[in-house]
């Protein structure tokens, strides 16, 4: 499953697919609407393919969720991220039982599912895209926490209230590069560089090893 064009830009609604490297900016297309804009790196730009959920022995990949969920629906959108808690978090048990439920919000669960139900809707997962996620590697890949790093909630930094993913953050777009930029700016996302974008920096605030991923929100 490709999701490296694929972002969320924090402020918009849906997702976009990376177009080219502009002079100051990424040019990106709603999936939805077609139409393209500028995406800076003030905004808080996150690139799908980066991003995982934490479960109790480590992470899971945001495509190796996806067909997870894609297996649970028999390949059909599943419920709306306008349900109620109690039913959006029904799903994340049957799919995903090992989900941490101390880091993993009801408000990441549905923007997780917005996502899946759009990309479902475009036909972008479909039962190919599926089954070349399942010849990977491994599609859902576990990683082991850090030892000897504070897991516990109450170190949350003020601000920062989501602890459901980690993923990748552009803190710039390097001028005039035909590299594509990364993501932006949440608070708790590790930055890595892009590809070609060498000036792409890390950002500040919780990094990965701390058991506190990135703001899903936009």
């Amino acid at each position: 499953m490709d999701l490296k064009d694929l972002m969320a830009i924090g402020g918009h609604p849906g997702l976009f697919r990376f177009v080219s490297q502009g002079r100051n900016a990424i040019i990106v297309e709603s999936l939805e609407s077609k139409k393209r804009m500028s995406a800076y790196p003030t905004q808080k730009i996150s690139t799908l393919e980066e991003i995982a959920v934490f479960t109790g022995s480590g992470e899971v990949s945001l495509s190796g969720l996806f067909v997870k969920i894609w297996e649970h629906t028999g390949g059909r959108e599943t419920v709306s991220h306008k349900s109620a808690g109690n039913e959006i978090r029904k799903l994340f048990e049957e799919v995903l039982p090992e989900y941490d439920r101390e880091k993993v919000y009801v408000s990441d669960m549905k923007k997780i599912i917005s996502w899946f139900n759009l990309l479902v809707g475009k036909g972008i997962i479909n039962a190919e895209s599926v089954k070349g996620s399942a010849e990977d590697d491994e599609t859902v890949e576990q990683k082991s926490a850090p030892e000897g790093k504070d897991e516990k909630k109450g170190n949350e930094k003020p601000g920062s209230r989501s602890a459901a993913v980690t993923g990748k953050t552009v803190a710039s777009v390097k001028r005039g590069s035909g590299g594509k930029a990364g993501a932006s700016g949440n608070p708790g996302i590790k930055g890595k560089p892009a590809a070609g974008g060498k000036s792409v920096k890390e950002t500040t605030g919780r990094n990965k090893g701390t058991g506190k991923g990135a703001n899903t929100r936009s």
